[in-house]
């Protein structure tokens, strides 16, 4: 394992992510939003806003997936990470986050929420650790990983993209 990636596993406590890639919850707000003020879309209350650190590395990526609040991912290290955004109406776009601003990456990108996305590192010899925030917070009854065929039913055109980015 690459030195870089083992010292941040170890020294962040991270842990497998369902979706791939590794995770650690930094922050949860202790105020919370009441589900009756929220919403329909969400079941119960929610925590104002959570933030996690999330790594990429090497060959692994993170599938495609949604969750019902909107989410910004901040860029902290290591290799740019592709992010490919599949909105509702079929329209794919294609965000790079990295520190190279003069190439087009950005610091930070903004998935809305309701919306597939999955990411991957990309030099596919080096990894990349990001911190994602999201409010109101992260609840994983919130968090829908795609299943293949359906979203291959519902976007053809991106096949071949749904196809490797699902179990």
């Amino acid at each position: 394992m690459n030195p870089e990636v083992k010292f941040y596993i170890d020294k962040l406590e991270l842990q497998k992510h369902p979706e791939g890639g590794y995770y650690k919850e930094v922050y949860r707000s202790d105020e919370i939003i009441l589900k009756e003020t929220l919403p329909g879309r969400y079941g119960s209350d929610r925590n104002y806003l959570t933030s996690i650190y999330f790594l990429l590395v090497e060959e692994n990526v993170s599938l495609f997936h949604k969750i019902k609040s909107d989410e910004i991912w901040h860029f902290y290290d290591g290799s740019t990470i592709k992010i490919y955004i599949l909105k509702n109406d079929g329209v794919l776009s294609v965000k790079l986050l990295g520190r190279n601003l003069e190439s087009g990456e950005s610091l930070q990108v903004i998935i809305k929420k309701d919306t597939w996305f999955c990411a991957e590192v990309v030099n596919k010899k080096s990894f990349g650790i990001v911190g994602c925030t999201v409010a109101p917070g992260f609840d994983f009854n919130d968090f829908k990983l795609a299943e293949k065929d359906e979203l291959i039913k519902n976007f053809p055109n991106h096949k071949e993209l749904i196809k490797r980015f699902t179990k």
